[in-house]
């Protein structure tokens, strides 16, 4: 298992390390799949729930590079459903790009979230000099909000290259939807928690 974008981020020492792990691994594992997904969410992820947990919490929400970078998030589940595939079906020396169904800038999948768990939040680009700062300071922290290194990956777009197959091209095209698996569980971010769900609140229907 590796990482989108790789190939893309010369200057990120989190990329380097990826590149470096798959060259060994094909050195000394020929008939080796990579698979290299885009972020991964599910309801225990430290994507989608960090996000909620700060949007919730915080007043405004800074942007990096105006929240531009591009992502294609994947489910768990389909990614699972890619390993299953690759593994019962003998695929051997491949590098494939695991990518789900949309592809979304920061932006919109912050303003997804807002959505989801019925919040309002300024959205605020930072300064580049600014956001550097930040980092600095929080890559200090035990459970950083965002390192230098994570902020050099902010710049690249993590999304498929062309370069490689997709989970589409092998037969196994993610479906499940951004919008509406992180609805499952955005329910512990809201007002309310669990009674603001449909379930207990039909006025959310």
């Amino acid at each position: 298992m590796s990482a989108l974008g790789i190939n893309n981020a010369p200057d990120s020492e989190y990329a380097k390390s990826k590149l470096d792990g798959e060259l060994n691994i094909q050195k000394n594992f020929p008939l080796a799949t990579i698979l290299r997904p885009s972020v991964v969410y599910s309801v225990d992820d430290n994507f989608t729930t960090s996000f909620m947990t700060l949007l919730s919490r915080l007043p405004f929400f800074p942007l990096y590079y105006n929240g531009s970078t591009k992502f294609a998030p994947i489910h768990c589940s389909d990614l699972t459903d890619t390993i299953y595939h690759v593994v019962s079906k003998s695929i051997y020396s491949k590098i494939i790009e695991c990518v789900g169904p949309d592809i979304l800038s920061l932006k919109e999948i912050l303003k997804k979230l807002l959505h989801l768990i019925d919040k309002k939040r300024l959205l605020v680009p930072l300064p580049l000099f600014v956001a550097t700062m930040s980092a600095k300071v929080f890559q200090l922290f035990p459970k950083p909000l965002l390192t230098i290194d994570q902020l050099t990956l902010l710049k690249y777009d993590n999304v498929p290259s062309g370069k490689y197959q997709t989970n589409a091209d092998i037969g196994v095209p993610s479906t499940r939807v951004f919008d509406n698996e992180v609805e499952k569980y955005s329910y512990m971010w809201r007002e309310g928690g669990q009674f603001s769900t449909k379930k207990y609140n039909p006025a959310n229907s």
